[in-house]
């Protein structure tokens, strides 16, 4: 008599049996590797990055031909980005931080001496935002836009140079950092 079953006598309890050891195999590697883990409460936040925010805009404006300013930021607040890059669609630069709140939302401060209009059209990709307000905020009035699918984009002219706003953060949040920018100093080139 064969000792293997024949291929039509085969199941699936059978199969099930084969797949054990292969499935096993697969998590000792994973384990192995430090590539799996188990968290039964669902997954903790992370400890934010930090960069240093007056190093980031000095280097910005060091290297960018309109002036950058320093805003002074609430203490609790985590700056945790910076980009300096092309304007979308256009010849002219930005200057972007970005900042988690001490409510962990995130707020982004882009300064550019594109206009307003190349520099919103440039943060909403394509999205059909409108002017729907405005605010007077440390002598400055800022246009704020958006709609109902979008964040709100707040944007002032500083003269040589415009600033907006925009992130998750609250409208307390917004006119923190809105303040900080109208009062900021303008770096020095160094």
């Amino acid at each position: 008599m064969a000792d293997k079953k024949p291929r039509y006598l085969q199941n699936n309890k059978d199969m099930a049996w084969s797949l054990i050891p292969l499935l096993l195999a697969c998590l000792v590697i994973a384990a192995i590797a430090g590539q799996c883990s188990l968290r039964v409460g669902g997954p903790e936040a992370g400890e934010v990055p930090r960069i240093d925010l007056g190093a980031s805009l000095q280097a910005d404006a060091n290297a960018l031909a309109f002036p950058v300013r320093s805003p002074d930021v609430p203490d609790q607040w985590i700056p945790n980005s910076a980009n300096r890059g092309p304007v979308s669609g256009s010849e002219f630069q930005s200057s972007t931080v970005g900042f988690v709140t001490e409510n962990g939302n995130f707020l982004s401060l882009s300064q550019s001496d594109a206009s307003e209009d190349e520099l919103v059209r440039s943060r909403t990709e394509g999205s059909r935002v409108s002017a729907g307000g405005a605010e007077a905020i440390a002598g400055l009035n800022w246009v704020v836009y958006g709609n109902d699918d979008t964040e709100p984009y707040w944007v002032a002219d500083l003269g040589d140079t415009r600033a907006m706003l925009t992130g998750s953060g609250s409208q307390e949040e917004f006119v923190a950092l809105a303040s900080a920018t109208a009062t900021a100093p303008v770096l020095d080139k160094r």
